[in-house]
């Protein structure tokens, strides 16, 4: 039965114009790396060029508020600390998931974000994919946006890509399918009318128009697994941060486009 399900889904993806699936996938070259918004309409893109038309710049504009607000016990807001976020946070996000010494692993920026919430505003944490984290997460993320990619680079994360390039590359779920199958091997072709992009996270947390909203990395990981019928990580799993780092080391040197806009 297990074959019979695999002979009939490589159909599926052949009828797709998708190659079958392979044992070993290749890396994309690194020149070759395209971010999101090449595989893009000319009306999306517009959409996200133009910070007045772009509905990702809501929650911006909602970060900036929460940034400024005083919270929790401790009674101080992330300015008090920060000050100017425009030269503070600064490159940041190019920077994360990055290593936290006090978990001795990675965190991504909203954990980063909630840990600073409970330690030093003695605030509770903010639920994943809420509002407010979302926004702030934007606001705080906006503020690297053009600048370069790094994250990846520290060599105590070095194991902890290299989980994510696993999870990144193994067969998984009823369809017996890997990320890479998708994003590596059959990038720039389309499924079910959606362009098949190379999974380099250069914008999130991004608006997609399938959502009329703004969304994480996360979500759309889960997302994905979702299709793959694959076991779904928690929010803030250290699966799906360690997935989370790999993809942005992939986008090594891209620029920060959040928040990008995606269909």
């Amino acid at each position: 039965m297990k074959l019979i399900r695999t002979i009939a889904v490589a159909g599926l993806l052949l009828a797709a114009g998708f190659a079958v699936p392979r044992l070993c996938a290749t890396e994309i070259p690194q020149a070759e790396r395209r971010s999101g918004y090449t595989f893009m309409s000319p009306d999306t893109k517009a959409i996200q060029d133009d910070d007045t038309a772009n509905p990702g710049m809501l929650w911006v504009l909602d970060g900036e508020a929460l940034w400024k607000r005083k919270t929790g016990t401790a009674d101080k807001a992330c300015a008090d600390c920060h000050e100017d976020a425009r030269a503070s946070m600064k490159g940041l996000a190019a920077r994360y998931p990055a290593y936290d010494k006090t978990l001795g692993r990675p965190v991504n920026l909203e954990q980063r974000i909630n840990l600073c919430r409970a330690q030093h505003q003695q605030a509770t944490p903010l639920p994943y994919e809420s509002r407010d984290l979302l926004a702030l997460t934007a606001f705080v993320a906006q503020q690297s946006r053009g600048m370069p990619i790094t994250a990846g680079a520290d060599p105590q994360l070095e194991p902890f890509v290299a989980k994510g390039r696993d999870t990144f590359m193994r067969r998984q779920g009823q369809l017996n399918l890997g990320c890479t199958n998708c994003h590596n091997d059959n990038w720039d072709k389309h499924l079910a009318g959606s362009a098949v992009t190379q999974a380099l996270p250069t914008g999130y947390p991004l608006y997609r128009l399938e959502w009329q909203s703004l969304g994480s990395l996360q979500r759309r990981l889960r997302n994905c697994m979702t299709g793959m019928r694959t076991q779904i990580y928690d929010y803030g799993a250290p699966e799906l941060v360690e997935l989370e780092l790999y993809l942005m080391s992939r986008a090594h040197d891209m620029p920060i486009e959040t928040p990008a806009v995606r269909p």
